[in-house]
């Protein structure tokens, strides 16, 4: 064999190993991802700074769900705080707390539920400057409980999340976008 040859296999089977990292695993079943982008006309900071309050997160919340924060409104919010709060939904009252488990000023931040209705909440935020506008994007991969009972409900569930990120759009697009 050539060096040449050597060399060409070698690459392939980086270039295999690269491709295993680029692909996410298969996920759990069950496994339910909801994926919003949103254009804002503002600065990535103004956007962050928003999320930073915990204030806003009630202004961000449809009024029927009954929001409620527990935790001291004037909390630091960084990586590893816990907040603790409670909504209502179909009747039903849930305590939820969220961990910030990332904290990237001023361009993303991840939270997860700690404790709270689904068996998996993640959810990364992005803040990134497109020209004029910055992309916020909203990731959210989650589980429902009682896996596979809980399918059942699960389009309902994501009508439910749909209806309230949209709200949440609605209100951060009339609190932070600028005219020209």
């Amino acid at each position: 064999m050539s060096d040449k040859t050597d060399l060409s296999r070698k690459l392939l089977s980086q270039a295999s190993q690269l491709e295993k990292l680029r692909t996410p695993p298969k996920p759990r079943p069950g496994t339910h991802r909801l994926f919003q982008t949103t254009l804002l006309r503002c600065a990535p900071e103004d956007v962050f700074e928003f999320f930073a309050d915990a204030r806003n997160l009630k202004k961000a919340t449809p009024p029927d769900l009954e929001f409620t924060l527990l935790s001291p409104e004037n909390i630091v919010l960084r990586e590893e705080a816990l907040l603790h709060y409670k909504i209502r939904l179909a009747g039903l009252r849930f305590s939820w707390t969220t961990r910030i488990l990332a904290w990237e000023y001023p361009s993303m931040f991840v939270d997860e539920q700690a404790r709270g209705p689904f068996s998996f909440w993640h959810h990364t935020h992005t803040f990134s400057p497109e020209g004029k506008h910055v992309r916020m994007d909203d990731e959210v991969i989650y589980r429902l409980p009682l896996w596979p009972l809980g399918e059942i409900v699960h389009p309902w569930v994501e009508k439910q999340l749909l209806r309230i990120f949209a709200y949440r759009r609605q209100q951060i697009l009339a609190a932070l976008s600028k005219e020209d």
